[in-house]
C-alpha cells in the first residue's frame, strides 16, 4: 500500500552556485561518496532527498547523510539508508522505497513513493494516527 509520494525539482545552475557560495554544503548534505559527483548528479540527489522527505510526511528523524543515493548494477538509482533515518523509515513500517531521477535543461527531478503492508496504521505529519 502506498503511505507516502514526493516529488521535487532543482534548478541546477542555481544549485551549482549555491555549493559554490557555500562549499561546506558538500559535507552537510552529502555522504562522502556522494561528494565526488558532479553538480548535475548532486542536485538530483538533493531533489531524491527533499522527495524521501515529502514522501515520509515529514523530516523528524531524518538526516541528510543517513541518505545516500546509489545505482544498482543496472544503473537503476536506490536510496541506501543509515542511522536514525533507516530506523524512522523501519518505524513507520515502510517496506519499500522506489526513487526516480531525471535531469535535463538544467532542472534535476525526483520522485519517491514509499509503501508499507495494507495493515501498517498510517499516521500524520504530527506523528499521531489518521
Amino acid at each position: 500500500m502506498i503511505v507516502g509520494i514526493g516529488v521535487d525539482l532543482v534548478d541546477i545552475p542555481r544549485f551549482e552556485r549555491s555549493l559554490q557560495r557555500t562549499p561546506r554544503l558538500r559535507d552537510r548534505l552529502f555522504t562522502p561518496a556522494e561528494q565526488t559527483l558532479k553538480p548535475h548528479s548532486l542536485a538530483a540527489r538533493y531533489a531524491a532527498k527533499e522527495a524521501l522527505i515529502k514522501a515520509l510526511g515529514g523530516s523528524d528523524g531524518v538526516h541528510w547523510t543517513d541518505i545516500e543515493v546509489a545505482s544498482e548494477a543496472s544503473g537503476r538509482p536506490v536510496f541506501a539508508l543509515s542511522g536514525e533515518t533507516a530506523a524512522t523509515v523501519d518505524g513507520r513500517g515502510i517496506t519499500a522505497v522506489h526513487l526516480s531521477l531525471s535531469h535535463d535543461a538544467g532542472l534535476a527531478t525526483a520522485y519517491v513513493v514509499a509503501e508499507a503492508l495494507a495493515d501498517t496504521p498510517r499516521t500524520s505529519i504530527e506523528g499521531g494516527p489518521e
